[in-house]
């Protein structure tokens, strides 16, 4: 049987992401949607939730590059000069390893944006990391133990098979995203072990920023058995804090209101819905 998830990410980064999840779930194949509890159109994103109560809703954990929930004094290890969670993810983890205190404010973060998410009201769909930094063991440790608390059922596993790229895009070369790939593995077996639904693959990394519709359909057309998350970033427009360099916000949008994306859904026959679906 094939299950498919289609998320968005960083849902309440701006008023342009918002609108470009709620026409893609309203008129597209978009079925969930990942929150970032602190970015600055939150409170519009949780609004648009709650008047969409199909759309599924998990927690984007921010530990880099974003706005923190604690306030940056309280996170001397974790935040930069702008008050916002550091952007040397390599240094950070060094970090996370070699100081105890660094650790404590990690957990106190990740519980912040848990009890954060879960005073919108909305259910917990699911739960992931911005730039897939819960892969590393020491964040996945922390948030397999606190989200245990929070009612965390699903999580998102960060492997994209090589094949379904290349047999979707005929000589396409994407970029590699075996850089957290070990750790991916690592992050399956422990979050299997908690008793949570992962998916069993994840497309949309090597295409990050660049999930064009012929792309979206071509990766639908090659959905295999099983639970596949396919990710995206939508937006309207670009221009707004927080964005990524070189991001195709609107062409990823595009490719979740696109008839062939539709058209592709329904002749792969697969099942559609959040994680809280298909647990």
């Amino acid at each position: 049987m094939k299950r498919l998830v289609v998320t968005a990410d960083d849902f309440g980064l701006s008023p342009e992401v918002n609108e470009a999840v709620e026409q893609a779930h309203r008129d597209g194949i978009l079925t969930a949607a990942s929150l970032m509890v602190s970015a600055p159109a939150a409170a519009d994103a949780v609004a648009r939730a709650k008047r969409m109560p199909s759309l599924r809703v998990g927690l984007h954990l921010v530990l880099v590059e974003a706005w923190p929930t604690l306030p940056a004094a309280a996170l001397p290890d974790l935040t930069d000069a702008a008050g916002l969670m550091r952007a040397d993810m390599a240094k950070l983890g060094l970090d996370l390893a070699r100081r105890p205190a660094a650790r404590r404010q990690l957990a106190a973060e990740i519980r912040a944006q848990f009890e954060a998410y879960r005073a919108t009201g909305l259910p917990l769909d699911h739960v992931n990391a911005h730039k897939h930094f819960h892969v590393h063991p020491l964040i996945a440790g922390a948030v397999l133990r606190i989200g245990r608390a929070f009612g965390m059922r699903a999580l998102r596993v960060p492997r994209e098979p090589r094949e379904i790229l290349r047999r979707a895009e005929p000589g396409a070369r994407p970029r590699p995203a075996l850089d957290i790939a070990p750790w991916a593995a690592l992050l399956a077996v422990r979050a299997r072990q908690a008793g949570l639904l992962i998916p069993d693959r994840t497309l949309g990394l090597a295409w990050s920023g660049a999930m064009t519709p012929a792309r979206v359909a071509g990766l639908l057309a090659e959905l295999p058995d099983g639970l596949t998350e396919l990710y995206t970033h939508p937006a309207t427009a670009g221009g707004f804090p927080g964005e990524a360099p070189g991001y195709r916000y609107a062409d990823e949008r595009d490719a979740l209101v696109a008839s062939a994306s539709i058209a592709a859904v329904k002749a792969s026959g697969a099942l559609t819905g959040g994680f809280s679906d298909f647990r």
